[in-house]
């Protein structure tokens, strides 16, 4: 809906009386509203541009944690030892958490 900033302002005294009956006829005449469409729907559809990846698989390395590092029981992050910044009945925070 395009708006006029240029226009002068009506104050409400001025404003034009509009009957119940014309504000009915006229809400007839919109369009309704469309509904939301699901993420998921979306995503289903989305393609890649000139790539077909539906036969690739990914390989990953999962290397588990060393001996000079921790996980952190606040963010679940693994950190080095170096980002220790407590340790309180054998759980460890890094200096992120701990602010």
């Amino acid at each position: 809906m395009s708006v006029d900033y240029d226009a002068p302002r009506v104050t409400p005294e001025e404003e034009p009386n509009v009957a119940l009956e014309e504000l009915k006829s006229d809400k007839s005449g919109r369009r309704e509203a469309a509904p939301d469409l699901d993420e998921t729907d979306l995503a289903d559809s989305f393609e890649l541009p000139g790539a077909d990846l539906s036969n690739e698989e990914l390989l990953i390395q999962v290397v588990p944690v060393q001996a000079d590092e921790f996980t952190c029981m606040s963010c679940f992050l693994v950190h080095h030892r170096s980002q220790l910044a407590r340790e309180k009945d054998g759980k460890k925070y890094c200096k992120e958490c701990e602010g």
